[in-house]
């Protein structure tokens, strides 16, 4: 399969001769050789269609080359939107995209959120908003709950509080974990739609004071959200799918689109869901692309109900279910790690998609052999990473494996990297680690000089 072409960048002298950068557009691209499945799914014409595709099966390539052959055979490029969930995975289907078309336009490929924010800044109030609406980084977010958390236990001390926690919170409100269950709290809620009456009422209905509390405090966040002129990513979200279900703007995006991709479909969530039945619902052409067994970020709001009730939740014009297609030849692993995974995944029931479907999802063909798959446990962190950095000096200097060809991979990023790093390190392990997986704070270059002030 063809790797993405990397973004690369040339010095050039202007006319004053000074340097300045210019990006190089990326080289024309050969087109990959596609098997049935893939050729399938690029065929597909109109209306909405799953694509189920595991690890290694081409799932990138495939949509790349659906939209390209779309515009090949003469569909405007503006009218194709391409949707992913991280800037990341954005520019690399830009690319990719671009190289495949050559000089031809290339269609908007944007994540989620960029395409909410571009939604809810078209249609801003010029007179109430005179510059554009900015959005709160994660760490701007827990900053503005906490300072109203610890408002509300001063105010809670004098008796004087607008939102009564239970009194058994109270001793809580200053700590950082409640104020991180706080945000999970306000973010699922905007996902699912509920603005503060409506948790209020769930709260009462379900008999639970905390939430009747998390109900007032939200309408306490969005007011001091609204003052300051600031969103956050899933308030973003949920005014974007409040504008895209007026009627008026309903009918502007139901004819701006002739086709919407959608990538990693298994990790949307209810808001996300609800903007797409606005974009493409009706039996447009929707072609999502996912595997409902790497359905990880639920701890982010995603629900793994999105790819399982595609075919109902999308109906064809006439009513009837959403096709579903599989690619069903794994590329990446070897047999051995390929038979690993699927025993794994075996266990995990894939209820509502069809049954013959998902056992074609599941039964992937390899197209390497090898590989090999062993499980240690060890009484202790510290004894883990020891033989982790064991293990990979084995490796290299017993195996001859090439540092660059090993990779560590832990579940949280934040908690898990630094311990990760000292004992890599210490053991003469070099290592590299993207800049987006540690806060700041956590760079051993920042983390002194925090101490130090």
């Amino acid at each position: 399969m063809p790797s993405a072409q990397p973004r690369r960048r040339a010095a050039r002298r202007d006319a004053s001769g000074a340097y300045r950068l210019v990006r190089t557009r990326p080289g024309p691209a050969d087109p990959p050789a596609l098997d049935a499945r893939q050729r399938a799914v690029v065929d597909h014409r109109t209306g909405p269609l799953l694509v189920l595709a595991g690890p290694g099966t081409g799932k990138t390539t495939t949509l790349v080359e659906a939209v390209a052959r779309r515009v090949r055979d003469g569909a405007d490029p503006e009218r194709l939107l391409v949707l992913t969930f991280s800037r990341k995975a954005a520019v690399e289907l830009r690319d990719r995209i671009a190289a495949r078309l050559g000089s031809a336009a290339a269609p908007q490929a944007t994540t989620f959120h960029s395409y909410c924010y571009a939604l809810v800044r078209a249609h801003q109030d010029a007179d109430l908003f005179a510059d554009p609406l900015r959005l709160l980084s994660g760490p701007e977010q827990d900053l503005v709950v906490r300072e109203l958390l610890e408002g509300q236990a001063g105010l809670a001390a004098a008796g004087r509080a607008r939102v009564r926690w239970p009194d058994e919170l109270r001793a809580c409100l200053t700590t950082r974990g409640f104020a991180d269950e706080v945000r999970a709290v306000l973010a699922r809620s905007r996902e699912l739609g509920l603005g503060p009456e409506a948790l209020a009422d769930f709260a009462r209905r379900a008999g639970r004071p905390d939430w009747g509390a998390a109900a007032d405090f939200l309408a306490e966040y969005l007011d001091v959200l609204d003052a300051q002129g600031v969103l956050d990513y899933a308030e973003l979200v949920h005014r974007a799918v409040l504008l895209a279900e007026r009627d008026e703007v309903a009918a502007e995006l139901a004819a701006r689109y002739d086709a919407v991709f959608v990538d990693e479909y298994q990790d949307t969530d209810a808001s996300q869901i609800r903007l797409l039945r606005a974009l493409a619902g009706g039996g447009r052409t929707l072609v999502a692309f996912g595997d409902p067994d790497q359905s990880i970020y639920a701890f982010r709001g995603a629900d793994v109900n999105g790819i399982l009730d595609f075919p109902l939740m999308f109906p064809r014009t006439g009513g009837d279910p959403a096709p579903v297609e599989v690619l069903g030849t794994s590329r990446r692993s070897g047999a051995a790690v390929l038979a690993a995974t699927r025993r794994l995944t075996s266990r995990m029931p894939l209820t509502r998609l069809p049954a013959q479907k998902v056992r074609e999802h599941r039964d992937l063909a390899a197209v390497r052999d090898g590989g090999r798959v062993e499980v240690y446990t060890y009484p202790t962190p510290g004894a883990e990473l020891d033989n982790i950095a064991d293990i990979l000096r084995r490796a290299h200097l017993e195996d001859g494996v090439p540092w660059r060809d090993m990779a560590v991979l832990v579940r949280a990023g934040a908690r898990s990297i630094p311990g990760v790093r000292r004992a890599l390190t210490s053991a003469g392990v070099p290592l590299e680690i993207d800049g987006d997986e540690l806060p700041l704070r956590r760079e051993p270059a920042v983390a002194p000089l925090l101490t130090a002030l």
